[in-house]
């Protein structure tokens, strides 16, 4: 158990989870998502548990279907656990889940994705009212790599932490015009510092909104972990945030070193052994994976990411990002930003430049064509002779 009691927090607003409350002066909550797929009842409800007994006091199904909505109502009733559901496009899926689980999650804008005639006001409207007569709580969980195309085309497109925010408020205005104040919400970015930034921004504006921390697709322990600390400590020692997720790129047996890393990072905040340094930044390649999850349809994505991260390893003289994605619904997006994408697919990888495609390939072919296209980079940006 952390000792996130002692760590002193601006005053949020309380919300229960199921059990658990959050805000205010409680502890900060741990929590993790699951890998397991989440129809596989069987293999989710044991890794449930073992991230609740881990000390999780949230864990997260992803839901994307009507098949996983019924296996996830299934799951609460075999575990002791406070279940969120995080939401893709498929929002009405809502309304099944609510009277069942803690908590929703949805993706401000994932809702432009799907049924795109109903305005999104009229998706969050019914989206709350099922939450409401569920006794569930929300959150509005803003993501980098999907933020809501309305709010992007009215900043800069280099900054990329307005748009995340003013969606965060144009939500929360919303929540609050209907009567509904059972929510958090989240930041989320790859870059710690804007993670940083953008939650610092969000809670002067709305001091009393809980929120919920995490630094998204950090990537592979131990530096996802290093990533993750240097936002948590300049945010926590600060007051922000009232829950924590560390999103690492792990095997199915090993996500509970999600659960332990959030306990030591809130230990050694509460203990004054901050270490972190005021920027996040490598003098080599940043390797940037998504958090293993129930969405990757290929166990190779775990031990694919741990090899790019090697690969990259020769070329420590050089700044570029490559971002390993492991599903096709956050895939496709959020590999965008970097200098080389990947995302994992049942039976190739797709590989990116930019938003460019370059084509799909066999996982055991992929090395080789990154590697070749590393080259390129490096050789087109001139600092190879």
């Amino acid at each position: 158990m952390s000792d996130s009691k002692r760590i002193q927090r601006n005053k949020t607003r309380v919300i229960d989870i199921g059990t658990a409350r959050l805000g205010g002066e409680n502890p900060i909550l741990v929590q993790s998502m699951c890998a397991t797929p989440t129809q596989n009842i069987a293999d989710t409800s044991r890794q449930v548990q073992a991230l609740a007994d881990a000390g999780a006091g949230i864990v997260r199904l992803a839901v994307d279907s009507r098949k996983d909505a019924e296996a996830a109502i299934e799951i609460c009733q075999q575990v002791d656990a406070n279940i969120c559901i995080d939401l893709q496009e498929n929002w009405r899926l809502a309304q099944l889940l609510a009277p069942s689980v803690a908590k929703i999650r949805y993706n401000p804008g994932h809702l432009h994705h799907h049924e795109k005639s109903v305005p999104w006001q009229d998706k969050v409207r019914r989206i709350a009212q099922w939450a409401a007569e569920g006794n569930t709580a929300l959150r509005i969980g803003v993501n980098c790599g999907s933020v809501d195309p309305a709010q992007k085309k009215m900043w800069p497109p280099e900054d990329s932490v307005s748009p995340m925010v003013a969606s965060a408020l144009e939500h929360s205005t919303l929540l609050d015009e209907i009567g509904f104040i059972h929510y958090t919400v989240s930041l989320k970015d790859s870059d710690p510092a804007l993670v940083v930034e953008a939650n610092r921004n969000f809670a002067l504006q709305r001091p009393e909104v809980p929120l919920h921390l995490g630094v998204t697709e950090a990537g592979l322990p131990p530096d996802g972990v290093i990533k993750t600390r240097i936002a948590f400590e300049q945010l926590i020692s600060r007051g922000i945030g009232d829950t924590i997720r560390v999103s690492l790129t792990l095997p199915n047996d090993e996500k509970n070193k999600e659960v332990f890393a959030g306990q030591e990072i809130l230990d050694d905040i509460a203990s004054g052994r901050v270490r972190s340094v005021v920027h996040y930044q490598t003098d080599g390649p940043n390797i940037i994976s998504c958090p293993s999850c129930s969405r990757v349809e290929n166990g190779a994505f775990v031990e694919l990411a741990q090899q790019v991260k090697e690969l990259s390893g020769a070329y420590c003289d050089h700044q570029l990002t490559i971002a390993v994605m492991g599903c096709r619904v956050n895939g496709p997006g959020e590999t965008d930003d970097a200098d080389l994408g990947l995302w994992c697919a049942p039976s190739f990888v797709n590989l990116k430049r930019g938003s460019e495609s370059l084509g799909s390939f066999p996982y055991d072919e992929i090395l080789e064509k990154l590697k070749q296209e590393i080259e390129n980079l490096i050789r087109n940006r001139g600092t190879v002779s």
